[in-house]
């Protein structure tokens, strides 16, 4: 079922999600060529505490860091380690926070002393035209079929099993925001207004398929050990269009 989101409970989405960007620009910032992954988690939680909010990602059972942190071939669920960052290294560093009973959930990928390369703008321009989207009477297939679109155009391939999600009450909820399609998109969920959803396509440079890189249980890495990266924003459909969440305005 999905949870439709009052007025108020956006403004308080929206306050923690402005917190979130902020922290997520910091973490950005703070992973440099001799920054130790753990260091990087280490800093999370010191800024999610100091925000007042508390990490979304330690309320998944099992799960006991305040990010995932995935290095070049790493997808997702990377588990921060004593990895020391490289110049050149791929990182995506994903994060979430529970402020005033509300989830918001946002990541990015940079390459680690470097200046953003075509792989990583293919996946930027597939995050601003989704958010775009996320509209009153458009459906989650519009979404789906614009992130696979651009990604594919580019030359890339998708995570397919991976997608994004709604997001409030709980880390995750209804519903599910794929960025493939997935049969008629008229036969997908309509936006009505009120829904807050995670976007956020996951994309390889290489075929897509995905292992588990150890005995972690977290760890997804592709299997042809090509390059992957995310992008994500948590977005509010609203009368007066979208409203991204995450956005560093505080």
């Amino acid at each position: 079922m999905v949870h439709r989101k009052s007025h108020d409970e956006i403004q308080i989405m929206r306050e923690g999600g402005a917190k979130l960007g902020a922290i997520l620009q910091k973490l950005l910032a703070f992973g440099q060529p001799g920054t130790v992954l753990l260091d990087i988690d280490t800093e999370a939680d010191r800024l999610i505490d100091a925000s007042g909010g508390t990490p979304s990602f330690k309320t998944v059972k099992g799960y006991k860091w305040a990010t995932c942190l995935c290095v070049n071939e790493v997808v997702v669920h990377g588990i921060p380690t004593a990895y020391v960052l490289k110049e050149g290294d791929v990182l995506t560093i994903d994060t979430g926070l529970v402020y005033k009973g509300f989830h918001t959930d946002t990541a990015w990928t940079k390459i680690v002393g470097k200046e953003d390369s075509q792989f990583l703008k293919a996946g930027k321009e597939a995050l601003t035209k989704a958010i775009n989207l996320a509209r009153i009477g458009k459906r989650v297939g519009d979404i789906s079929d614009s992130t696979q679109g651009i990604i594919e155009g580019a030359g890339y391939n998708l995570v397919k099993f991976l997608v994004g999600h709604g997001v409030g009450v709980e880390l995750h909820e209804d519903p599910q925001i794929p960025n493939h399609v997935r049969g008629a998109a008229e036969n997908t969920y309509q936006f009505q207004g009120g829904e807050t959803i995670a976007i956020e396509p996951i994309y390889v440079m290489g075929q897509g398929a995905v292992v588990y890189e150890n005995s972690d249980g977290w760890t997804l890495a592709t299997k042809d050990r090509s390059l992957a990266a995310v992008f994500e924003h948590t977005v509010a459909i609203t009368e007066n269009g979208p409203i991204v969440l995450t956005e560093a305005t505080v």
